[in-house]
């Protein structure tokens, strides 16, 4: 299995989103696509302390919770948990006092000792970098967390995080989680890409399905009737060169037998620097098409043609 950057965090190369579980997906349907993922080979699961506080009633935390309960059940032996912080209601920002008392809540919430891979969630420009890092380096130091990482920072950034982190012998970030996929293309790679390449930083890419648009159920901007929380996010990306890009993941998908999500998967786990992408599933059947992503392997031929018919999609 490949491993995240410079730690010893050995994964899957298909990390299972946690964003459904106590949304579109409730703890008997979450478990049970755990338990499918888990046994198709599955030790990647990423989540939030945020997810699912956009859902009336909720109030953040749920999928952590739903994913300790699983963990306490099931007692798998094996499983890599990455969860992040900063837009937790309860906990907003990246300031040490918060991330510290965030980290605590989701470790209770998760029932483990440690948290294996622990995100910056989005950056927050009201407190100084040097802080920030400070802050995430002592949660390493003291056991609440064995690895660190960053989401929605900007390359800049996150080459001053590196910075003060090397200069500190703090812990240096393992991983970055961007949006990244077929229709979302060149911020990431003009800029984020290089600088995981440079720094050994593995790159867990979010939205891997862009919405769902990636899996082929919608092909056309025109969303009536659609009932699915997504439909609105997806159908945008249902542009002409969106439609042919789906259409070629269709025909390239069928020649190695897996669907059209299966195959955006793997050209995006085939790009450089990608570790695991993440994808998530609301139905137990959806969980084959992710571990056929992560396994099946397309020609150069097929990366080609992809990476042509995707060629300056900036992903609105």
């Amino acid at each position: 299995m490949p491993r995240i950057g410079r730690s010893d965090l050995d994964v899957f190369p298909l990390s299972l989103g946690g964003n459904v579980f106590g949304w579109t997906a409730d703890k008997e349907t979450s478990f049970a696509i755990l338990d499918a993922y888990h046994a198709g080979g599955g030790n990647f699961i990423d989540t939030a302390d945020s997810y699912s506080a956009w859902v009336p009633g909720h109030t953040g935390g749920e999928s952590e919770t739903i994913i300790g309960e699983w963990l306490a059940s099931r007692k798998p032996q094996d499983m890599i948990v990455a969860t992040k912080v900063s837009k937790h209601p309860q906990f907003p920002g990246l300031s040490p006092k918060n991330v510290r008392a965030a980290a605590e809540a989701s470790l209770r919430r998760l029932g483990v000792d440690s948290i294996d891979l622990y995100y910056a969630h989005y950056d927050d420009p009201d407190v100084p970098i040097d802080e920030i890092v400070a802050g995430f380096a002592d949660l390493v130091t003291d056991g609440l967390v064995r690895y660190t990482a960053v989401s929605n920072v900007t390359a800049e950034r996150i080459r001053s995080w590196i910075s003060l982190a090397q200069a500190g012998g703090g812990a240096v970030p393992v991983a970055v989680q961007p949006h990244y996929n077929l229709v979302h293309r060149s911020e990431v790679e003009a800029q984020i890409v290089p600088l995981a390449e440079e720094h050994d930083l593995a790159i867990v890419p979010y939205y891997a399905l862009a919405a769902g648009f990636l899996t082929g159920k919608y092909r056309s901007a025109d969303i009536t009737g659609q009932s699915s929380p997504r439909a609105k996010g997806a159908a945008k990306y249902a542009t002409a060169q969106g439609l042919a890009i789906v259409d070629a993941l269709e025909r390239i998908g069928a020649a190695h037998g897996v669907s059209i999500a299966a195959t955006a998967i793997a050209w995006l786990r085939m790009q450089p620097a990608v570790v695991a992408p993440i994808a998530s599933a609301s139905r137990v059947e959806q969980v084959q098409d992710l571990l056929d992503g992560a396994r099946v392997e397309l020609t150069v031929e097929e990366l080609h043609e992809l990476d042509r018919l995707s060629a300056g999609t900036p992903g609105a």
